[in-house]
């Protein structure tokens, strides 16, 4: 039988949601229903709510969260009812050219699901899952290859984070930019995921360790979460790093914004022979440039970094373990406990730049 429940449902780009029951079907072969628990608000949420990211509507977005499997599908042997999992919203196919290169996070299939509808509205309206999952709903319905056993130890809320923030931070970290322990690193940007990068470089042994925001009042958390100096974002910042690594730059600076400029920066901020890392999610409108002569004269890599580079059913046991030892520290990341009401003002917050992650409760 279908299900029916209440979700954030949107409807064209740069509106706000609504919050409307969605008619879920039963879950089909391969397929499982999960009933959320939380569900972080992500940036990338945003780049498909303002069309940043190509979206068809109507539809539910969300990608990071968790909750317990409630009903699984014909053939499905791999979970089972009341089994705790994570969302993972790029599940790769293990069969493309990219998958069989080691590089599942570059799946050329990891988001054909976004494209088909999952549910419907109560009118019969046809609506798409945002990233595949559709977490902003009480419930969602994913193949199984979009799941991830939730690792013993770990509380099922804040474990949301590990779905897309914490992963990302760290796979940048640890996967693509590999930084060394005793090396110097920036961190451009202290959302959910600049300050999940910014505990896995102090994990790394990132020494200094400088975090830099627009935002003064975010000082005091990337203290407490490793950072051994702080600045506010201003055209010249990349002048105070270079003052803190006796005038050569970082080692690994590291971009968590998704924006030309702070690219900029943070090519601005590294050393010769250094890596820069983008992170953050942009738009294609937003064009950086770099002169011939720059390219050759600084010897840099300057690299993106899809998903963290990582495959999150080999990773994310490994996160659990820094989380566990208290080294990845999960809900202090989380600045706001929201429900699905206050999903348009985390959006906001966003866009300000403010706070940390916000994390929907369902029930709260």
């Amino acid at each position: 039988m279908s299900t029916t429940v209440k979700a954030a449902v949107f409807h064209e780009t740069d509106a706000p949601p609504e919050i409307r029951e969605v008619v879920l079907p039963d879950p089909g072969p391969g397929e499982v229903r999960v009933r959320m628990v939380a569900a972080g608000v992500c940036h990338s949420d945003l780049s498909l709510a303002n069309g940043t990211l190509a979206q068809p509507w109507p539809a539910v977005l969300g990608h990071e969260g968790t909750g317990t499997v409630e009903a699984i599908g014909p053939g499905v042997t791999e979970f089972s009812p009341g089994q705790q999992v994570i969302l993972n919203w790029a599940p790769p196919c293990r069969a493309c050219w990219f998958c069989e290169q080691g590089e599942p996070y570059l799946c050329e299939h990891a988001l054909d699901r976004m494209l088909s509808p999952y549910a419907e509205l109560t009118d019969g309206t046809p609506v798409h899952p945002g990233l595949n999952t559709g977490a902003f709903a009480e419930a969602t319905i994913v193949p199984i290859s979009a799941l991830v056993p939730l690792p013993d130890g770990i509380d099922l809320a804040v474990a949301a984070m590990l779905g897309c923030a914490a992963i990302t931070g760290w796979g940048a970290v640890n996967n693509a930019a590999k930084l060394r322990a005793g090396q110097s690193a920036l961190v451009l940007g202290l959302g959910g995921v600049g300050l999940s990068l910014l505990q896995a470089a102090r994990m790394a042994g990132a020494d200094p360790l400088i975090a830099v925001d627009v935002s003064a009042e975010k000082e005091e958390l990337a203290r407490s979460l490793g950072a051994t100096e702080f600045l506010v974002s201003d055209p010249k910042v990349h002048r105070s790093v270079r003052k803190l690594t006796d005038g050569r730059g970082v080692d690994h600076a590291f971009e968590v914004v998704g924006k030309a400029q702070v690219v900029r920066t943070a090519w601005n901020s590294s050393r010769r022979g250094g890596t820069v890392t983008v992170v953050g999610l942009g738009s294609k409108k937003d064009e950086v440039s770099f002169n011939s002569l720059e390219l050759f004269h600084q010897a840099r890599t300057l690299q993106g970094c899809v998903y963290g580079s990582s495959d999150p059913a080999r990773d994310i046991p490994v996160l659990a373990e820094t989380v566990r030892a208290g080294e990845l520290k999960l809900a202090a990341m989380i600045t706001d406990e929201i429900s699905l009401e206050g999903v348009p003002e985390a959006f906001e917050r966003m866009r300000q730049g403010k706070g940390g992650r916000s994390l929907v409760r369902f029930g709260a």
